[in-house]
């Protein structure tokens, strides 16, 4: 079980349905399924690039559902395959709109019996981002990016799901097609000078916290590249990191929105839990 489902799966209250996970109860942040990880009533099946073949197959466990991660062993899925489970890679992350990943709900729907509860889940997520993205634009540009070990920055392809996000937070993406026309994956690695050139009139950064977890203050964000500190964002304070587990949560996928779109028009943030502003 791929970490970004189990809130698909628990949101079902399926969680009893799945054997093993690729993710630790340390490590994960959806609460039923932490709990049952800590209970032991889902036990830890190894990484999904080391799984531990001979507990996998004393389970009787039948099928493995993976994320696109997979795609990067195919000795581990073929080792998988021969011990005779299916192999069924999600590919939610590889979707367009915010709302198609959470569309993938309506598969678990169908695995695990509970197709009415998977529909009602899905159209209640619907309605709310309907109802947020209706409201008037903020009229304020956003980047969306963190800095990697080498002090690029690696931010979200233009149309990605999280771009479109933004969007439908009343936000305007601050790059558009042709600045992140560079891969054919959903991050764009640009060199920061590049970055800088076209990104430094943002007026709100959202710094990628699920990615790289060490920024907790400004100075912080700052100390990743002296560039940083030029961006009108930095200058006027609005510099906002999101939390480790965003990327976790795509149930929560209107609340996320809900956030960003806070952010974006100064509303209370005093509950908000997937992003918070630095100071």
């Amino acid at each position: 079980m791929s970490s970004a489902t189990m809130c698909l799966v628990d949101a079902l209250d399926a969680n009893d349905n799945i054997l093993m996970s690729g993710t630790k109860a340390d490590d994960c942040s959806v609460a039923g399924f932490k709990s049952a990880l800590g209970s032991g009533a889902i036990a830890y099946g190894g990484k999904y690039s080391a799984p531990d073949y001979e507990r996998i197959s004393a389970s009787g466990c039948t099928l493995a559902i993976e994320n696109t991660m997979i795609n990067h062993t195919p000795d581990v899925k073929e080792k998988l395959q021969k011990l005779g489970l299916v192999v069924l890679t999600e590919q939610s992350s590889s979707e367009p709109k915010a709302l198609g990943r959470v569309e993938w709900i309506k598969l678990f729907g169908v695995l695990f019996d509970k197709e009415d509860e998977a529909t009602h889940l899905f159209n209640e997520q619907k309605a709310r981002v309907e109802q947020t993205s209706g409201l008037a634009s903020s009229g304020k540009t956003v980047a969306y990016f963190y800095i990697n070990s080498n002090g690029a920055a690696v931010t979200r392809r233009a149309g990605d799901y999280v771009a479109q996000m933004i969007e439908l937070a009343g936000g305007s993406y601050a790059l558009d097609d042709a600045q992140t026309a560079s891969t054919s994956g959903s991050s764009v690695t640009l060199e920061m000078e590049r970055f800088y050139a076209t990104a430094k009139d943002a007026d709100i950064i959202v710094y990628n916290g699920t990615i790289d977890e060490s920024v907790a203050t400004l100075n912080d964000f700052v100390g990743k590249n002296a560039l940083l500190s030029q961006f009108k964002a930095v200058r006027n304070g609005n510099v906002w990191v999101t939390s480790a587990d965003m990327y976790q949560q795509m149930t929560s996928t209107a609340d996320i929105i809900d956030e960003l779109h806070g952010a974006f028009t100064g509303d209370d943030t005093s509950d908000f839990h997937y992003l918070r502003k630095l100071g």
